[in-house]
């Protein structure tokens, strides 16, 4: 299935094109003074970008730049979306900038300054397989992905949070995966120089807790995970489409008066998010810690997993602790249970 990839934004700047001063705003009443307003951006192949605005353009933008340069062989506006064709490529989770000033039928302009990211046409399907949250000197915060079909991960980005509020993520190298790999993303890096991104070889990174059959993956100035409250999401790009996402917390809705038990606004606003993207059920209207996954039994060693023949419902039926000193980072997952 073909994943829309949405882009981010980095600054959104608004200009309204006549900047002298107003002696009486009644005479403008009965005339559009409003800049469009930007909705969105995304690709669908990977030498297109689309751009979403909310009014009728100008068939030509006042102004366009590209951050690397990049031909353009086609450039169209169809009502409020613009269309831009390159004559190469974008390479495949690349770094691009933006830069565009655009004009609505009545003369008024926006600038939008954005980054995005090259469309990945081969994608594989994952899944985030199992995580710790309790880590320990010895064995520190890691979140290990499955491979379910083979592709090239290039631009897939990992959040300790959401794409629109989190804490820290690792945008994945371009790395060509196969059905049944594991890829493992260490939370809480040393920050030793042998903690290297595996993109061609599973054996080169050292470190604390590495696979030989598994891609090690390293977040750079990581702090580990949230110990018992916190949401884990997996996306196509850094603001493209959700892929996968895990919601955990040892509270309840009496926890706290203010955030229906989250603790704060920033961790129900990210539950809240995973939520309405589907990516985690509610028993009702609104999502709850008690929906959440609870991981008050885990540890270093006792990790949060998925069964070896996984099921992916986006509810904490999918998931279980395994015994102290069964967690299985690179390899398939165990399905024995710890009993308290």
């Amino acid at each position: 299935m073909k994943i829309f990839q949405k882009i981010s934004v980095i600054t959104l700047l608004t200009v309204i094109s006549s900047c002298a001063p107003l002696e009486d705003y009644r005479q403008f009443t009965d005339r559009d003074i409003r800049p469009p307003m930007f909705i969105s951006m995304g690709s669908t192949n990977p030498n297109t970008l689309e751009l979403q605005f909310s009014e009728k353009l100008l068939d030509k933008p006042e102004y366009l730049v590209f951050d690397p340069a990049m031909e353009i062989t086609d450039f169209s506006v169809d009502m409020e979306k613009i269309q831009i064709s390159f004559a190469e490529d974008l390479e495949p989770g690349g770094l691009y900038k933006i830069e565009i000033t655009v004009c609505d039928l009545s003369g008024n302009s926006l600038t939008l300054i954005a980054d995005f990211y090259g469309y990945n046409s081969n994608l594989p399907d994952l899944i985030i397989n199992e995580f710790t949250s309790q880590g320990s000197s010895t064995n520190p915060d890691k979140v290990e992905l499955r491979v379910l079909s083979d592709g090239n991960t290039a631009g897939i980005c990992i959040y300790e949070g959401i794409d629109t509020e989190w804490k820290q993520r690792k945008i994945l190298p371009s790395i060509d995966v196969h059905e049944d790999d594991y890829i493992i993303v260490h939370f809480k890096p040393a920050g030793t120089a042998e903690e290297i991104d595996e993109t061609t070889s599973k054996d080169t990174s050292g470190g604390l807790n590495v696979h030989p059959e598994a891609w090690d993956l390293w977040v750079e100035g990581g702090s580990g995970l949230s110990g018992n409250n916190g949401t884990i999401t997996m996306f196509t790009n850094p603001r493209g489409s959700l892929i996968d996402g895990i919601l955990y917390s040892n509270r309840t809705s009496g926890s706290d008066e203010n955030y229906r038990g989250f603790g704060s606004t920033a961790t129900m606003n990210k539950a809240d998010r995973l939520f309405e993207l589907g990516g985690w059920l509610a028993e009702g209207d609104l999502i709850a810690p008690e929906d959440a996954l609870d991981p008050e039994d885990s540890t270093a060693t006792r990790s949060m997993c998925r069964e070896s023949v996984y099921t992916d419902i986006n509810s904490s039926l999918d998931w279980h602790i395994v015994p102290t000193s069964t967690a299985s980072f690179g390899e398939i997952n165990s399905d024995l249970i710890y009993i308290p």
